[in-house]
């Protein structure tokens, strides 16, 4: 067999599977990934990916009870732990998302030495963490098999932080209409409006925070930006400019 044509046939299939590579990339936004990761979980979840007591709501995770101290150098240092089933490649990927923060904001994700409070992040069943400081080992489950994405990881460590979804803060009905007739209704908890403390940003449709138009949709879009309905919404390649705006205020970082 000529060997320039089976080359020419094996650069021809890579160059096909890299496209359909790129289709999906573009196509799965945070919510469509962390939906699909999360199927068939035996968690109880609010808003699909967010493991919280019930008497917790966001007003009282953005205050001081749920913030992560800032020590004497103004940063703010959130040890955490990550299991040991993770690849190489995996840990670098949670590391590098981590290091997102670092390079725009005070926070720091720093490895465990003994403290009273941590992340411990495992393969723990689908994309979810607990909102806010929690006592002792706090989980945020970041699922091997569909979780391991920067978009993803920031979100569920936005989540960890005290940070609800962007299309549940209090003033959404500004922005997006929630169509509930089209969302599936053992999910409709997942869209009610929050008791938000917005910070005086603006709704941002490019947050990392923001769930796509056919969340848990059975038929039909189940978010619709408003007066443009146009507008996109969700995306997974990380936090938005706003995103780290909120980080920033949220936790009085120094300019």
């Amino acid at each position: 067999m000529d060997h320039r044509f089976v080359s020419a046939v094996l650069v021809l299939l890579l160059g096909l599977t890299q496209v359909s590579l790129q289709k999906v990339d573009v196509a799965a936004d945070v919510s469509t990934l962390i939906i699909e990761a999360n199927k068939g979980m035996n968690h109880v979840l609010l808003e699909g990916d967010v493991a919280l007591p019930k008497t917790r709501n966001a007003m009282k995770c953005l205050s001081q009870q749920c913030k992560w101290p800032k020590s004497a150098s103004g940063l703010v240092e959130v040890p955490y732990k990550i299991a040991t089933v993770y690849q190489s490649n995996d840990v670098d990927t949670i590391k590098r998302a981590m290091n997102g923060f670092a390079t725009q904001t005070c926070i720091r994700f720093v490895p465990y030495a003994g403290q009273k409070n941590y992340l411990d992040i495992k393969s723990n069943g689908g994309c979810w963490s607990n909102l806010g400081r929690q006592q002792g080992s706090q989980p945020v489950s970041l699922d091997t098999s569909g979780c391991i994405n920067n978009g993803v990881i920031q979100h569920e460590l936005l989540h960890a932080l005290g940070f609800y979804h962007e299309h549940t803060r209090s003033d959404r009905d500004q922005y997006v209409r929630v169509n509930f007739a089209n969302v599936r209704s053992e999910y409709t908890e997942a869209f009610q409006k929050q008791d938000t403390n917005n910070q005086n940003t603006p709704y941002d449709y490019s947050s990392v925070m923001h769930y796509g138009r056919n969340a848990f949709a059975q038929g039909g879009e189940t978010i619709t930006p408003i007066p443009d309905s146009s507008v996109a919404i969700g995306q997974r390649a990380g936090m938005a400019k706003i995103d780290i705006q909120r980080v920033n205020k949220l936790y009085e970082c120094r300019a």
